[in-house]
Order: structure tokens, then C-alpha cells, then sequence
């Protein structure tokens, strides 16, 4: 589903708009020391299929990378062992305008992760507010300027919602997953800037299509073998977004709509269901 005037996937030349980030970002990240696949609560996660530590970190460094090169700050949690997806840190937590909300994960071997970040903020001034209903963070609280989007139908309940509303005080929009690859909302749905985004419409319902043709002036259609590669789980400043290295058509899009790609390779991570996005919590 297509706002009125767009054909999905395209701008038209003399409409494309020059994008400008809004301002530096601060980032939480946290190293892949113990990252692995140990256990399958996802449909990309194969214990079968290993992964390779070492590639896994160099990975992981590549993306901090990108983000200091783009003038931004990466602050960083350390790991705890037993914990393989605390790398997943876009999880931990949703922060904006300084408060937070703690994770409360759906599976059991997640739950000391919302523990972790919660203890982290707390030692660093934050009012933390504890979660009543399972949320998994930015995984499915997406921050979209003027509203919050909202993701469930795996993870996240849709009672949070009132949760978030109460919190932020900011109107929330509340949408439904019903493809499993597509468990969290940061896998099918990227916020390039505050009236622009980039999603994967298969992902979600038809109620929740026609609610983000309507609160997203333009709209960039992944197609399948992007979807399939993750794509959509990246990240912008207003201007400059970074994306996974496989989803060629997808950034050929966004950078047809004014945005700059910064493409990165995190393939291991994708073998857990991860991706930019997931390895990062932006601290607003």
C-alpha cells in the first residue's frame, strides 16, 4: 500500500528532496565476546550452523566504525557470559528524550538481558521506568519524530502500547507482524527521517499498511530478496543511513530518494536475525 502520488520505490527526480542530518547521534553498543547461536527462538537461528567469532568481531568493530566516521557516539555495555544476544542491544532498552523503558523479553534465555541494560542505566543517572508488559525494546518501539511505532504479533505485546504512550507522552501507532522472519518491526520497517521510511509490506498486516501509508509521506518498498536479507534492519540520522551490504536494490532506493548508504557487512549476526539496527541502541 502506496501514499497517494508515490509509486512505491521511487522518487521522481526533480522531487527528491536534500536530506540533512539532524544532528550527532549517541549510540550503545555492546561487543560480540560471547555472541553465538546456542539456541533457536527465531527463524534464522540454526545451533547447527556456527558462527564465526573472530569474522563476527571484525564485523562488529567495521560497524562502530561507520558510526564514529559519521561524527556520531558510541557508548558501549560489557558483555555477560551466558548472555549470546546482549549483542543485540537495540533490544535492551527504548531511551527518548532521556527516559527509558526497560526490556521485559519474551523468551526465558533473554530475560537476564533486560537486567543487564536496566542496571546499566541506573548507573549512569537515567530514571528507568520497569515494563508491566513484554516489550523488546527498540526491537519493536521504532521512534518516528512526531509518533512512535509500535510492532507485535511475536514479541512485543500490543498492550505496551499504553506502556509507551504514558511514558513519552507521544501518540503511538500500533501494527501487526504476521510474517516469523519478521519477528521484531526493526526487521521490516526503517525510519530514514521523519516523514520518510523504507518497509517490507508483507511483513504486516493490511491494517497495519494503511497505517504507515498514512503517517509516512514517502514510502520505500523493500522487495523480497532485500526483506530476505535483512535489509531493513538499519539505521539513519536524517541523512546518512547504514545498511546492510547485501540489500543492493534497497539501497539503490533510498539513495534515489536523497539519503547516502553506508553499506556494512554483519553476515554473522544475521545468522541469529540481526543486523546494524539490532546491534544498536540509540541513547536520545
Amino acid at each position: 500500500m502506496t501514499p497517494t502520488g508515490l509509486v512505491a520505490g521511487t522518487v521522481p527526480a526533480a522531487a527528491v528532496p536534500h536530506r540533512v542530518s539532524t544532528h550527532p547521534r549517541t549510540y550503545l553498543m555492546c561487543s560480540p565476546e560471547y555472541f553465538t547461536v546456542e539456541y533457536a527462538i527465531n527463524p534464522w537461528m540454526n545451533p547447527e550452523d556456527p558462527v564465526d567469532v573472530d569474522l563476527a568481531r571484525r564485523q562488529w568493530e567495521s560497524l562502530r566504525a561507520a558510526y564514529t566516521a559519521l561524527g556520531h557516539t558510541v557508548h558501549t555495555i560489557d558483555p555477560e557470559p551466558g548472555l549470546p544476544d546482549m549483542v543485540f542491544a537495540a533490544n535492551g532498552a527504548t531511551v527518548i528524550s532521556g527516559k527509558v523503558l526497560a526490556a521485559r523479553f519474551k523468551y526465558q534465555e533473554r530475560h537476564a538481558e533486560g537486567e543487564a541494560y536496566a542496571a546499566w542505566f541506573r548507573r549512569q543517572g537515567y530514571a528507568v521506568a520497569d515494563p508491566v508488559t513484554v516489550n523488546e525494546g527498540e526491537g519493536d518501539i521504532v521512534f518516528a519524530g512526531r509518533a512512535i511505532i509500535a510492532g507485535h504479533g511475536f514479541r512485543t505485546e500490543a498492550e505496551t502500547r499504553h506502556e509507551v504512550e504514558e511514558l513519552f507522552r507521544l501518540p503511538v501507532i500500533s501494527v501487526r507482524l504476521v510474517d516469523p522472519r519478521f519477528y521484531h518491526l526493526d526487521t521490516a520497517l526503517i525510519v530514514l527521517d521523519e516523514h520518510t521510511a523504507a518497509y517490507y509490506p508483507a511483513a504486516f498486516d493490511e491494517a497495519g499498511q494503511a497505517a504507515l501509508a498514512a503517517h509516512f509521506p514517502e514510502l520505500i518498498e523493500a522487495k523480497d530478496e532485500d526483506a530476505e536479507a535483512l535489509g531493513l534492519n538499519g539505521l539513519s540520522d536524517g541523512r546518512n543511513v547504514v545498511l546492510p551490504v547485501q540489500a543492493t536494490q534497497l539501497a539503490e532506493r533510498i539513495r534515489a530518494a536523497g539519503f547516502d548508504v553506508v553499506p556494512v557487512d554483519l553476515s554473522e549476526f544475521r545468522k541469529a536475525g540481526g543486523g546494524p539496527k539490532c546491534c544498536t541502541l540509540e541513547l536520545r
